[in-house]
């Protein structure tokens, strides 16, 4: 029996806990519902309102905000309550993350469970989760100031940080998981980093999409209605836009159209190349799994965009980039050479 049980089951379920929140944070922003909790309480505010005079006052409070003042004016007290819900949510599983990070790891500490390197580890960790709720907050707070809409720059930040969390936290977990020194493979692993790379900048600009609500138009493929490079993509209501590739909206979903394109071309050749090399059964699969996830994460992307971002084809979406990214993390591990043996 692998005497880490405890440890990876505690990192593996912090792993899937950070999912969920991806998955819930990202219908909370399909559906609008980031603003609607208009006040940040780190230690109260757990319990949802329970009675009509309690809903009337969070209601009317949102009524105050931007986005209550200049979008949704006409809501009713149930229209309010469907997005409030999203959003208490998200940020409920947020505090639970919290202690299933915080509370296992004093036990771990006291018990004497962590060496030195997972105490380094889980610190750094703690750190991230902080930093991720000091974000999330950060992020809602530019929208309801006068603006009633969230600075796509801070949703892009607030959403790869969770996605980098949880990638480190399973990073951590596979040493105690893989207990047996591993055969790398030094060509790969340089690809594979190069692939992290350019899968991490990808769901930035689908952040970058999501909060410039780019989804919403140019909803043909391959072509932007008819077009390789519209002029839209890089001219505004204010003529040409010299930064089209990070304020445009029609400029930001041409930069993750293309990018897509890069990285499905990168994915084969990389998959290729394992193919015409030495390696492991497990090493094989998990380059068969990047490249099955990658192609369903193309025929959901295109599907999203003809379909104009409906929920469930854009939360499939991101879920699909997740276990992408989850899946680069398992492969850099299996062709990196390292020694997986810790001094205590």
């Amino acid at each position: 029996m692998n005497k880490d049980k405890p440890v990876i089951i505690w990192l593996l379920s912090g792993c899937f806990l950070i999912f969920i929140m991806v998955v819930v944070g990202g219908i909370t922003r399909i559906t609008d519902s980031g603003l609607s909790m208009v006040n940040w309480n780190l230690f109260m505010g757990a319990i949802p309102p329970l009675n009509n005079l309690q809903w009337e006052e969070l209601f009317a409070l949102y009524q105050q905000s931007p986005e209550g003042k200049k979008l949704n004016y006409n809501f009713t007290l149930s229209e309010f309550k469907y997005i409030y819900f999203w959003e208490y949510l998200h940020r409920m599983i947020g505090r639970l993350l919290g202690l299933v990070f915080i509370i296992p790891f004093i036990v771990f500490l006291i018990q004497k469970k962590l060496n030195n390197r997972l105490i380094k580890q889980c610190v750094i960790l703690l750190i991230l989760g902080g930093m991720q709720g000091a974000i999330g907050w950060w992020m809602v707070k530019s929208g309801l100031i006068n603006n009633p809409h969230v600075s796509h720059y801070r949703l892009s930040i607030h959403l790869i940080i969770a996605f980098l969390t949880c990638a480190f936290t399973f990073w951590v977990a596979l040493p105690l998981i893989y207990t047996k020194q591993l055969k790398g493979n030094k060509k790969i692993s340089k690809l594979l980093l190069v692939y992290f790379i350019l899968v991490i900048i990808q769901i930035i600009y689908g952040a970058f999409v999501a909060g410039l609500d780019a989804g919403e138009g140019f909803n043909s493929w391959p072509k932007m209605h008819g077009e390789w490079i519209p002029e839209a993509v890089y001219i505004d209501a204010n003529g040409y836009n010299p930064i089209w590739f990070l304020e445009h909206q029609w400029g930001v979903q041409f930069i993750h159209r293309k990018l897509a394109f890069v990285i499905f071309i990168f994915t084969f050749y990389l998959w290729n190349k394992g193919r015409k090399s030495k390696l492991n059964i497990i090493q094989r699969k998990s380059l068969n799994l990047i490249a099955l996830l990658v192609m369903g994460q193309s025929i959901i992307g295109v599907l999203t965009l003809i379909y104009v971002t409906p929920i469930a084809l854009a939360s499939m979406h991101q879920i699909i980039a997740f276990f992408l990214l989850m899946s680069i993390v398992y492969s850099l591990f299996l062709f990196k050479k390292i020694k997986l043996k810790t001094d205590p």
